[in-house]
C-alpha cells in the first residue's frame, strides 16, 4: 500500500508544479487553488507512504516521479525543448527511481 500512496503522491507532485506554471505567478485564481489542492494532497499522500517507506527511498521516488512527469508535461503540453541531452537525463531519472524501487523489494 506504501507503494501505491507514493504513485499518487507523484502524480499529486506533477499537478502541483503543472498548476504552479499555469497560474502564471499566483495570478489565475482557479490554477492557485488546483494548486493548493495538489500540494496539499501530494504532501499527506507522502507523509502516508513514508509510514512504511525509509524516508531517502520514499523522498528521491516522489521527486525523481514529479521531475520526470513535469518534464515530460513541459515537453509533450507546454512545447519545450526534447533535445538528446534532456531525454536522456530524464531516462536517467527513470532508472534510478527504478533501482530504489527494486532496492526495496
Amino acid at each position: 500500500m506504501a507503494w501505491l500512496h507514493l504513485l499518487v503522491a507523484s502524480a499529486a507532485e506533477i499537478v502541483w508544479a503543472f498548476t504552479l506554471k499555469a497560474s502564471d505567478g499566483f495570478t489565475k485564481p482557479l490554477m492557485v487553488a488546483f494548486n493548493v489542492a495538489a500540494l496539499l494532497a501530494a504532501v499527506w499522500f507522502l507523509v502516508q507512504a513514508m509510514r512504511t517507506l525509509p524516508l531517502g527511498t520514499a523522498y528521491a521516488v516522489w521527486t525523481g516521479i514529479g521531475v520526470v512527469g513535469a518534464a515530460v508535461l513541459g515537453i509533450v503540453v507546454l512545447g519545450e525543448s526534447a533535445s538528446p541531452l534532456r531525454l536522456s537525463a530524464i531516462a536517467l531519472i527513470v532508472t534510478g527511481v527504478v533501482m530504489l524501487k527494486l532496492a526495496e523489494g
